[in-house]
């Protein structure tokens, strides 16, 4: 075996590579479990030649740093592509330009997790959509709002919230759909955004509400408002990428509701805050695990050019979940 280890830099990576390379564009690459499981899954596609190279990046980097990324992946042969977590909608808002062409997933959420090369063109694509929805629709099962009820929580607007939103409103079946979904986030123009995806998609009769706010005991008081069985998904990074929770420990989650912290590793205070009241409240909870894999798999099917059925699939999962017990994420 040849070129089976994992690499992290601290700075964007722009020395020529000596191998085929895959970046990984994200805060704190380095804790993922991807460093354990992608040699893992090299070996399983037949290409461990392929080398993983984590670029670390602060969130809400200078435009320059996102493009010089970009640009040194359109320029190099070696480099193969990218996954990109965090920065998505930065990174595309600051290096549209580099390319040549992006998704119908991209153009409507405006944001871009998969960066691959297609006959020498740099192609952007959104995976999200897709990876958030099979993870939620695993969760929820089917036609949850149907069968239980229940309003939808998201705390957070960045990319993955969008990318659920879409997906939700993209749904064909009036069962498959909430009849309300609240959206919470600190900033305005990340609030915009959403809302003018939803205004130009939205098929569907779902109410949207669009809350900016900053103060965790806000989040509290909408939380409590919601009907049993509604869905609360912390969109927010808080709990990896910035520490704390957007609850405080006071909050009162949906009875009967079903609880979705998109990260799986960190300090994931937010899920900390549910567990201790799955019992009294008869709560559903999930972590951001198989969001990870589904979205891994996706990137990794554009980037290398590699169809992932459904049994290469479930190996790959296999091997993720083995590289998560080593990692002890």
């Amino acid at each position: 075996m040849t070129n089976l280890k994992a690499v992290a830099m601290a700075e964007p990576m722009l020395a020529t590579p000596d191998a085929p390379t895959f970046y990984f564009i994200g805060v704190t690459t380095s804790q993922s479990s991807s460093r354990r499981m992608f040699p893992l899954w090299m070996q399983a596609l037949e290409r461990p030649d392929v080398l993983l190279a984590g670029i670390d990046l602060e969130i809400h980097a200078d435009p320059d740093r996102y493009r010089q990324v970009v640009a040194h992946i359109r320029r190099e042969p070696l480099a193969l592509g990218a996954l990109v977590t965090t920065h998505k909608i930065d990174l595309l808002a600051a290096a549209r330009d580099l390319f040549d062409e992006l998704g119908p997933f991209a153009q409507t959420t405006q944001e871009v997790s998969s960066i691959a090369k297609e006959n020498g063109r740099l192609i952007g694509r959104a995976t999200d959509p897709v990876a958030g929805g099979l993870s939620l629709d695993a969760i929820l099962g089917q036609d949850y709002f149907a069968r239980a009820g229940g309003h939808l929580l998201l705390l957070g607007a960045g990319g993955s919230a969008v990318a659920l939103t879409l997906r939700l409103i993209q749904k064909t079946r009036p069962a498959e759909r909430p009849q309300r979904i609240v959206v919470v986030n600190r900033s305005p123009a990340r609030l915009a955004r959403l809302q003018q995806m939803v205004e130009q998609s939205n098929k569907g009769p779902i109410q949207f509400d669009y809350i900016q706010n900053n103060v965790p005991q806000r989040n509290d008081e909408l939380l409590a408002a919601l009907p049993p069985a509604s869905v609360v998904i912390n969109a927010t990074g808080m709990g990896k990428d910035t520490p704390g929770s957007p609850l405080t420990d006071d909050a009162l989650f949906p009875y009967n509701g079903v609880v979705w912290e998109l990260n799986y590793r960190g300090a994931l205070d937010f899920m900390r805050q549910a567990q201790a009241q799955q019992a009294a409240r008869n709560l559903t909870i999930a972590d951001g695990w198989d969001y990870f894999v589904h979205g891994w798999s996706q990137v990794i099917s554009h980037v290398l050019h590699v169809q992932i059925d459904p049994p290469l699939f479930a190996r790959l999962s296999q091997l993720a979940t083995a590289a998560r017990t080593a990692s002890g994420h």
